[in-house]
């Protein structure tokens, strides 16, 4: 009896197993030992994305020799494309090829994307004069923009399929350890990217090639190609211990017929006098089994439920954007080489903060604390963040200097006179000593007479939206001025400029780098860095370098009586043109702080309640409508910031916070009335009444043909009894 037991619940087993495509795998502290290969495997890939992207404006502008505004539209193009093509992928795993061969040929795709982008950045290929400087830049650009496509196409590909697979590891019975998984599996996301983008801006840095020496592209898109090809390997490797789904046919066409037919079933029977039917999807009932229509439903609902999630993402987003230039109007004298790691170091605190300490204590408080209320409490944090970050703009704002508008000219002077002159500029009267200037700047509206001592007045007219300067020199007996008009310009670094009054032409150097001959009372070039090399023609030298606080502006001013020898900085004046940056970048860790508790939050738990929500053959759908909302976040950020026209960019920060915490009740109210589901449950129950729906049917068809029969004959008969009927 015993072993009849036995051998029954043995069969039961393996008719569970062989119905869910799911085997028995190995475990080691409860989970499953093949899940362990997907996370290297997706810590591999992301630090091969994300090196890859680090470099890739940077590579545009300085290899290809782009301008900064195609750099960012080729550059925002293709991450868009990444966050579109989930949905290719999602239909290839779920309909035809299933998920792991997805993985596998879409990663081959991948590989063959970085491999390409590798060759691509050698300059040597076509540099036939050996010059440095490739000979055929179209070969280049073809290569490169065929591997960006390989790679969006291959990245966007596998992104829906490797979380679903992930998950398709663990059993019911482990749905703990699966929500763990989904933790884990972003952290080795955040992982990957912080590693890739601390190592491969260094080994950008690096110099190599054949003929000439120049920024190692090659080698920054080189190292995330060989992890690519580590993380295709190390996928494959764990292929014996996967539980392997098995794709449902063509299940989107299904779902999309499925769809159209109950609208058009109910369009056609619209009458009142037609009862009704529980869900506008049960119209469906005539053409499609009820399995199908309840999966449909599933995902319906749940993709009813991104609907508002977007608009966290269009924050989110920028981070890499906005944050990042109001980064650049502070003070980051030690921390801003942090600025593109801040994220990812929060995220390995914050996520085993919030699974190990937050969630545990929330739990004892009795609180249900359930998945969209998770998503919701992320989108209000990323909210908060947002006006966090109002609050430290306003700060800045009180920093920066007035700068002119389009119709307005600014304007300050120097007197390179070797005595004190007095200036008489529009309304303006102020008194200068020699080889100093105004503090200032001022502003006018309309061309302005400037008087110098007690000498004739002359018109100055400057051009609308520039600062300038206007040095004073005496030639001849007589007092002149020299205009130096500049662009208005924001904060970002600091810039400087040479006036040099010294008797003789003098040519400045940086690095390697000359900025040209400066002839005697004129001025140089504006150049982003404090340590140049000052030459007369007998190349006589004198090293001059200055610290600076970040985002300050100078001119330099090299007197007659300049001398190159040891200590010739020392007889070098400065005008301040622009005061540094006074807010430290530090203020903006709270903001980081918000936004990346928001989202751990938030899209941990979106991961994992897209794929605990899904039928068992739409997993990577739903994963990559999931991912859908990055992509539609990303072109909320473009419409909302050309439409607003906010002159403030605190006020801007303000509108998409309020615009989040208006998605977030709208979001709250829907969750409100969400049902949760199991998908598993409810497929085994459909799968149970099955044998019955089916010996339904076959009696109702026995019926059919006992009547279709019964009136055939009949037919028969009255037709032999006319035959009859004429013969006699």
């Amino acid at each position: 009896m015993k072993d009849s037991q036995s051998h029954s619940c043995c069969s039961f087993s393996a008719d569970k197993e062989k119905k869910t495509g799911k085997k028995k795998s190995v475990t080691i502290f409860g989970y499953p030992l093949s899940i362990f290969f997907i996370v290297v495997n997706e810590f591999c890939e992301r630090f091969s994305y994300y090196g890859m992207r680090a470099v890739l404006v940077l590579y545009f502008k300085y290899f290809l020799k782009w301008d900064d505004d195609f750099s960012t539209t080729i550059y925002h193009t293709f991450v868009a494309l990444c966050y579109l093509s989930p949905i290719l992928g999602a239909i290839i795993a779920d309909s035809w090829l299933g998920k792991f061969k997805t993985i596998v040929y879409l990663s081959i795709v991948y590989t063959a994307g970085q491999v390409i982008m590798a060759v691509g950045a050698i300059n040597d290929i076509t540099d036939g004069n050996k010059d440095g400087t490739p000979d055929n830049m179209t070969f280049h650009i073809a290569l490169s923009m065929v591997g960006l496509l390989l790679i969006a196409l291959g990245t966007g590909g596998i992104k829906p399929c490797v979380a679903a697979f992930g998950g398709d590891q663990f059993n019911e019975d482990q749905e703990k350890q699966r929500s763990t998984f989904f933790s884990i599996f972003y952290l080795s996301i955040n992982a990957g990217s912080l590693l890739s983008t601390i190592i491969t801006p260094i080994l950008r840095a690096q110099k190599c090639g054949i003929h000439t020496q120049q920024q190692c592209y090659p080698l920054a898109f080189g190292v995330p190609a060989a992890l690519m090809v580590v993380s295709l390997i190390v996928f494959i490797v764990g292929s014996g211990m996967y539980n392997k789904t098995a794709p449902s046919g063509n299940i989107m066409v299904k779902v999309c017929k499925c769809i159209f037919f109950a609208i058009m079933n109910r369009f056609h029977n619209r009458s009142s006098q037609i009862p009704k039917r529980e869900h506008w999807l049960d119209w469906a009932e005539e053409k499609y089994d009820k399995l199908l229509i309840a999966q449909v439903k599933m995902v319906l609902k749940v993709l009813f439920l991104y609907i508002p999630l977007p608009m966290f993402w269009a924050l989110f987003d920028q981070q890499g954007s906005r944050w990042t230039l109001q980064a650049t109007t502070m003070d980051g004298n030690f921390v801003s080489f942090l600025l593109s790691t801040v994220n990812p170091i929060l995220i390995l605190i914050m996520v085993p903060v919030m699974d190990f300490i937050i969630y545990p204590l929330i739990s004892k408080c009795k609180l249900n604390f359930t998945p969209l209320r998770k998503i919701t409490v992320g989108m209000f944090l990323a909210g908060l963040a947002f006006v966090a970050a109002a609050l430290v703009q306003l700060q800045i704002d009180a920093t920066l200097p007035d700068f002119p508008s389009s119709t307005e000219q600014q304007a300050k002077f120097i007197n390179m006179v070797n005595r004190s002159i007095d200036i008489t500029a529009g309304k303006y009267a102020f008194q200068l000593q020699t080889l100093q200037g105004n503090e200032e700047y001022y502003t006018y509206n309309l061309p302005f007479d400037l008087t110098i001592d007690s000498g004739p007045t002359e018109t100055i007219r400057l051009p609308g939206g520039t600062r300038n300067t206007i040095v004073i020199v005496e030639e001849a007996g007589r007092m002149t001025n020299i205009k130096v008009g500049i662009k208005v310009r924001s904060k970002s670094k600091s810039n400087h400029i040479f006036f040099n009054g010294f008797g003789m032409t003098l040519n400045i150097t940086v690095g390697e780098e000359g900025f040209g001959n400066i002839v005697s009372k004129n001025m140089s070039t504006y150049v982003d860095v404090a340590e140049f090399v000052i030459k007369n023609a007998a190349g006589s030298t004198c090293a001059f370098k200055r610290e600076f606080g970040f985002g300050s502006s100078y001119t330099f001013i090299i007197p007659p009586t300049f001398i190159l020898e040891e200590n010739c900085e020392e007889h070098i004046k400065e005008v301040e043109d622009i005061k540094a940056n006074s807010i430290h970048m530090a203020w903006q860790i709270p903001q980081y702080f918000l936004m990346t508790s928001g989202e751990v939050v938030f899209s941990v738990t979106g991961l994992e309640f897209s794929y605990s929500q899904a039928p068992s053959n739409m997993k990577a759908v739903l994963q990559a409508g999931w991912l859908l909302t990055v992509a539609v976040g990303n072109i909320i950020v473009l419409i909302v910031a050309e439409a607003a026209t906010l002159p403030d960019q605190w006020a801007e920060y303000v509108l998409f916070a309020a615009l989040l915490v208006l998605v977030c009740i709208i979001f709250a109210i829907m969750a409100y009335f969400y049902t949760y589901i199991d998908p598993v449950q409810i497929e085994a129950d459909f799968a149970n009444l099955e044998p019955e729906d089916e010996k339904k049917k076959n009696l109702e068809m026995t019926k059919k043909d006992m009547v279709e029969n019964h009136d055939e004959k009949k037919r028969r008969s009255s037709n032999e009894g006319k035959i009859v009927q004429t013969n006699f």
